[in-house]
């Protein structure tokens, strides 16, 4: 039996329905990828780090000529590996 054809505004329905569809499924593609795009994470996790270690550093070698770090005394440990450890926790997030 020979199929009917159909009518005019149920196609253009139908094709409006799957092109919602697929504009969805792309917004909801370039929505993860905006999401996931994770490329600033070495650029701040390194220097940070560094940072934490050239403070743990210079507080060894001149912490008492140095006036702020004097003053600091041993809470300069904590800021030293309090920056390191932000670096490792920064760095979790890269992908």
């Amino acid at each position: 039996m020979p199929e009917s054809k159909a009518r005019k505004k149920a196609v253009d329905k139908k094709r409006s329905k799957n092109r919602a569809k697929e504009r969805a499924a792309a917004n909801k593609k370039l929505q993860s990828v905006r999401i996931a795009d994770r490329a600033w994470v070495p650029y701040v996790f390194v220097p940070v780090g560094l940072i934490g270690v050239i403070w743990l550093v210079v507080f060894y070698i001149a912490g008492a000529t140095l006036p702020f770090m004097a003053v600091l005394g041993n809470w300069n440990f904590l800021i030293g590996l309090g920056l390191i450890a932000a670096s490792f926790f920064i760095a979790t997030f890269w992908k």
